[in-house]
């Protein structure tokens, strides 16, 4: 029987492998969390982008319950398929991460049309209301389509081709129209409600998970619930930013 010291070649190859191992961190992002935390369960992140910032390759990220209104931009990812950095909602809890901000401060214009105006600021270097969908394939009619949107309760606004016609009485989808100088200035139809006391949130961010650089490779997503960003029509002569973009075949989402 033979007996390993702590200076014998395989119990020294053992501990590295072992530490290598322990060496994977786990951060965990709540809502009610400190970005200058450790980010431990006992002391959470807040943000998501906080997480991804400290994660290395091997690490995972788990987020807990709530809604998460961030573009995540991975500045690294893992090493190989076996060492990715994995990103997750917590198990049975419902996390979502969205484009949206809340759209408060309407104004009724007449009817049923209301009125909102936006600082720019709130955009920073995209503003969806004055991005116009375009690419190849894309047929506009004769009109302009922009990349933002309007939500009600999470049911989303379609574009009117002018201010007139959201002037006009609510259908059975309501319009939206929005123009874009020194302020954003949004036009919608509310048919019975009043939107400042509703749900009603407009698009900021064009995509809330994709790494601005490429060559980030070996990330894992799973289990969020993603929704309104500002994506562009997808030209297959293009690149395409989606609601979540990665380097094709090296993000995986389960």
């Amino acid at each position: 029987m033979q007996i390993l010291t702590a200076y014998h070649p395989l119990f020294m190859a053992g501990f590295v492998l072992f530490a290598g191992v322990a060496c994977a961190t786990e951060f965990h992002v709540t809502t009610t969390g400190n970005d200058a935390a450790t980010g431990t369960s006992v002391t959470p992140l807040h943000t998501i982008q906080r997480a991804a910032d400290l994660a290395q390759p091997g690490d995972v990220i788990t987020v807990h319950e709530g809604v998460y209104r961030e573009r995540v931009n991975p500045p690294r990812g893992g090493a190989s398929e076996t060492k990715r950095i994995t990103y997750q909602a917590a198990p049975g809890e419902k996390v979502v991460i969205t484009g949206s901000e809340p759209a408060k401060g309407w104004e009724k214009v007449a009817g049923d049309t209301w009125k909102v105006m936006v600082p720019n600021a709130l955009f920073g270097k995209f503003n969806p209301y004055a991005d116009l969908i375009r690419g190849d394939w894309f047929d506009a009619n004769g009109r302009t389509h922009h990349t933002g949107c309007v939500y009600l309760n999470g049911d989303w606004f379609i574009e009117a081709a002018s201010l007139d016609d959201v002037m006009k009485p609510g259908g059975k989808t309501p319009l939206w129209f929005a123009t874009v100088t020194d302020t954003t200035e949004i036009y919608a139809q509310f048919p019975g409600v009043n939107p400042n006391e509703a749900n009603v949130e407009i698009n900021v961010r064009q995509t809330v998970f994709t790494p601005e650089k490429t060559g980030v490779d070996f990330l894992t997503v799973r289990g969020f619930h993603l929704c309104n960003a500002a994506t562009n029509w997808a030209p297959p002569t293009a690149g395409q930013i989606g609601i979540i973009s990665g380097t094709i075949g090296n993000l995986v989402g389960k």
